[in-house]
């Protein structure tokens, strides 16, 4: 992929396709980073998510072992870890003991999410009521336990986070809003922006992190890219065919439903409410929809306005080859 304009990479969340089983649908996983790598895309995070029947990945620091054994030169991290339920310590020994497995080739990427309902929540921490509130100085401590360089006066002073390793992971806050740019800006992370989520934050964000990101011994400048769902097939007409599982999939996310991927027969056969086709269309805007042609052109403009050279591409179609087509069509579109 040589003289790419922006470099590409994927999140991959593993969601179960109806009809397959969690084992299939991590299986499709590690595939898709095969083939991701072989078309020179830069990296390849998993997510992790709780108590949802549609969602295999509950557990990204294994899942990224198996992907690394299986690939050869792609990075591979999370996308990301939910600090805020874990302790930064143990995030910080398991990803070193990745890095020392995979050297140069492991993002630890974290996020502030809770993880699911307040009870998938105080599961997670075990009982243990923590304030989301924390987790500006988690991202402090897990940075002191990456480098075993913690202040003088911290409390785990002495504590030191083995294996030591030649190299240290790459550390990636994801964020939605400005305050999580604020966070990784203080702390000289680099930056996710979910525009998957929340497209209408995205300038500010990403103008506040380059604008006030302070370096640290972890990163010396600003590193940012953008995270966006991208549906390609060769016409749009057929895109848009494709795109109708992953807007049924939504709708199913966001009331708490079967988080299963529907297949496009059985979407055509559903009739919408009026709320629902407007859900749908807001949806719309956290997508490209379209030919190798349109979602370059897109991607371009987003580059622009993000001030960023690098996307995570997302795709949750419900046929596995149709997902393959759209990163090999995209791939193709920026060589």
């Amino acid at each position: 992929m040589e003289g790419l304009l922006v470099k590409l990479s994927v999140l991959d969340q593993s969601v179960i396709s109806k009809g397959d089983s969690a084992s299939e649908a991590l299986r499709k996983t590690v595939q898709l980073a095969q083939i991701t790598e072989d078309l020179g895309y830069t990296r390849f995070w998993i997510a992790e998510h709780h108590n949802t029947n549609g969602m295999a990945g509950s557990s990204p620091e294994v899942l990224i072992s198996h992907i690394a054994s299986n690939t050869k030169k792609i990075r591979v991290g999370s996308g990301g870890v939910l600090l805020p339920q874990y302790s930064p310590y143990k995030v910080a020994e398991n990803f070193k003991l990745l890095e020392a497995l995979f050297p140069n080739r492991i993002d630890a990427g974290i996020g502030r999410s809770p993880g699911g309902s307040a009870a998938t929540r105080l599961a997670l921490t075990d009982g243990l009521r923590k304030s989301l509130n924390e987790f500006p100085r988690q991202v402090r401590d897990l940075q002191g336990f990456l480098m075993n360089e913690q202040p003088k006066d911290h409390p785990y002073h002495d504590v030191k986070a083995f294996p030591v390793t030649g190299s240290v992971p790459e550390m990636w806050l994801l964020g939605i809003t400005h305050r999580g740019a604020r966070v990784a800006a203080e702390n000289g992370t680099a930056f996710t922006y979910g525009h998957f989520i929340t497209p209408v934050n995205g300038s500010r964000a990403l103008d506040y992190y380059y604008e006030h990101f302070q370096p640290s011994p972890l990163m010396s400048e600003p590193k940012a890219n953008v995270c966006v769902f991208v549906v390609c097939a060769p016409t749009q007409e057929k895109a848009e065919e494709l795109a109708l599982s992953q807007d049924f999939w939504l709708l199913a996310v966001e009331k708490g439903l079967d988080t299963r991927i529907p297949s496009v027969d059985e979407v055509r056969n559903r009739s919408l409410t009026a709320s629902e086709k407007s859900k749908i269309e807001e949806n719309r805007k956290r997508m490209i929809i379209g030919t190798p042609e349109k979602v370059k052109n897109e991607l371009l403009q987003l580059s622009e306005k993000y001030q960023t050279d690098e996307f995570m591409i997302i795709n949750n179609v419900y046929n596995f080859q149709d997902k393959m087509k759209s990163y090999i069509l995209l791939a193709e579109a920026f060589l």
